[in-house]
């Protein structure tokens, strides 16, 4: 996000919608930038090392001043990460802007020890930490939305195969051992054996190839 922040002449706001974490420091995130101006997210990130973008849109707004795209793209972040300081010390993510530089995060922490632990992590490694505000609450709040995400997670699959992936996950096929069969999902879905089982490797490939993208041949 500072990365992106320092390239983006014009940047209002950069939104950490929100992210997956896949292995060794790399994230799935999803993101909102907002700019006085046009940009191209492609020539934004192209210089930038370890990123990868999958899905960009532009999000109509009232004024022509203003533009601002809908972002996910696959980044490896280098320690410290500000997501990362806050899921460190189990406090939920509400929301994360970087606005003029300077992160803006809403998080709901268990108790005040788990709080203190954060600020000073976040003082000690970032060098600075302000609080603006403490409010007392018994439901925690919203995590950062995962409705973005997965609506471009979603959009990479067909109707037939997220059915094929809802209905194994809720009959419990990806459990550890298996609780259903293929051919139990095949009696379930009124499709052939074969039909399923290639629906449903086709799914995975699709899933596997947004963290690692296309297999080199």
């Amino acid at each position: 996000m500072s990365k992106i922040d320092r390239r983006l002449r014009d940047a209002r706001s950069i939104e950490l919608d929100n992210a997956f974490y896949v292995e060794d420091g790399t994230w799935i995130e999803s993101l909102t930038i907002a700019s006085n101006g046009p940009f191209d997210v492609e020539s934004l990130l192209a210089d930038i090392s370890g990123v990868t973008v999958f899905y960009d849109e532009e999000i109509p707004t009232a004024s022509t001043d203003v533009q601002i795209r809908r972002v996910t793209i696959l980044a490896n972040e280098s320690y410290p990460f500000i997501l990362g300081l806050v899921l460190r010390q189990e406090t939920i993510p509400n929301r994360i802007v970087l606005q003029d530089g300077v992160f803006e995060v809403v998080a709901t922490a268990q108790d005040w020890d788990h709080f203190r632990e954060l600020a000073d992590e976040i003082q000690e490694t970032l060098g600075e930490f302000e609080l603006r505000s403490v409010t007392q609450d018994e439901t925690p709040g919203e995590p950062l939305d995962s409705g973005r995400l997965k609506e471009v997670l979603i959009s990479k699959l067909t109707d037939d195969q997220l059915a094929v992936l809802e209905t194994a996950f809720n009959h419990g096929y990806f459990h550890i051992p298996r609780e259903t069969s293929e051919t139990e999902l095949a009696d379930e879905l009124g499709i052939a054996q074969s039909t399923l089982s290639e629906r449903l490797r086709t799914a995975e490939r699709n899933l596997l190839e947004l963290i690692y993208g296309p297999r080199q041949e």
